[in-house]
């Protein structure tokens, strides 16, 4: 059993803490293993850590749950994405909240250059599956990745939609991954695992109970470059997705409908209120996402070859090259230089050509 992945699993059972303290935790002590040797008063000691929280990591029985669950993922060949792995969704890193420990059965890449989600009403009418029918299969060509939620209506046709288009297709849970939610859906999900899979923040065990349903709806829109609703109410987890999607800086779409039609009531309060951009076809998320051209193209390539850069410059290319797209937050972070560098940094580099700015304030290489 491998004593890294059992802290790791450890540190997210403890009461009180939350993925934002367990990260600082993380931080301040330089790995999870040394959380749980370190002594309460020096964890007091750590911004945003009380006395309640360094006495509950000391003396919290969780490592006996976490051997359980080390268990069900040896058994069940269950990926575990931590934070700090490079593995992990650089998009979700960007996102303060983002779940600290994910579950993952399936091969899909959460990393995929290009990442849609797409929610809306359980409730969903011909209107609104002949919309998702429409979007998907305009975006065959791009390859994305189609992320949503397994719920009835617009989410499990999305999934579905998106396996008769041949794309990869992953739907965020509210429970563990001992079971599927709907049941009635556990067929859609098995064909899911062979090109897409399922994703968790949750151990086994776990029941969709109403409050892990906005904590799984974060998932949905951080993982993603961006969010279309399709049909939605006045409210529910569509619109939820919706304002949290606005909050991580990813552009939110949504489908128009009749004025007195209740399940486009979300859609338009949306679009009325600025929240989301009025689509009509996969056409317009392609120009609206700058999806029009394949990054790392010949032209970026030649542009390179054309330009002397500065070190510094050299450095941001080299993290966009592997990573494909990142922002500002994330170029900061890992070439160490300061915010303002980067900005500076990245205008000069788009004025050469080399880099491209995209909406929500992501870059990548032009």
């Amino acid at each position: 059993m491998e004593d890294s992945l059992l802290y790791k699993i450890a540190i997210t059972l403890i009461p009180g803490i939350g993925d934002v303290n367990g990260k600082k935790l993380v931080a301040y002590c330089g790995s999870v293993e040394a959380i749980f040797r370190e002594k309460a008063r020096a964890l007091c000691r750590i911004p945003g850590i009380g006395k309640a929280i360094a006495e509950s990591i000391r003396t919290s029985d969780v490592i006996t749950r976490a051997e359980k669950e080390v268990r069900f993922i040896e058994k069940n060949r269950i990926r575990t994405l931590f934070y700090t792995e490079p593995d992990y969704p650089r998009r979700l890193n960007h996102c303060a909240d983002g779940p600290m420990m994910l579950y993952v059965k399936g091969p899909a890449n959460l990393n995929n250059q290009r990442i849609l989600s797409i929610v809306g009403t359980r409730s969903a009418t011909g209107y609104g599956k002949e919309a998702v029918s429409h979007l998907i299969s305009g975006l065959r060509s791009q390859n994305a990745l189609i992320v949503s939620g397994l719920a009835y209506g617009i989410d499990s046709c999305s999934h579905k939609e998106a396996l008769v288009n041949d794309l990869p297709t992953v739907a965020v849970l509210a429970h563990g991954l001992d079971r599927v939610y709907p049941p009635v859906n556990r067929s859609l999900a098995i064909r899911m695992i062979q090109a897409g899979g399922l994703v968790t923040e949750f151990l086994s065990e776990t029941n969709p109970d109403k409050e892990n349903f906005p904590k799984r709806n974060r998932i949905i829109a951080g993982l993603a470059d961006a969010v279309v609703v399709v049909e939605a109410g006045k409210k529910g987890g569509a619109l939820i997705t919706a304002e949290i999607a606005n909050s991580y800086n990813r552009d939110v779409f949504a489908v128009p409908g009749r004025i007195d039609d209740e399940y486009s009531v979300g859609c338009n309060y949306l679009i009325k209120t600025n929240k989301a951009a009025l689509i009509q076809s996969p056409e317009d998320i392609i120009y609206l996402m700058g999806w029009e051209k394949s990054s790392g193209s010949a032209g970026s390539r030649q542009a390179l070859l054309f330009h002397t850069l500065t070190g510094e410059e050299e450095a941001l290319v080299n993290i966009l090259t592997a990573q494909g797209e990142c922002t500002i937050d994330w170029l900061s972070m890992h070439s160490g230089l300061t915010l303002g560098k980067v900005t500076s940094l990245l205008l000069q580099l788009e004025f050469k050509g080399i880099v491209k700015s995209l909406p929500g304030k992501i870059y990548r290489l032009g």
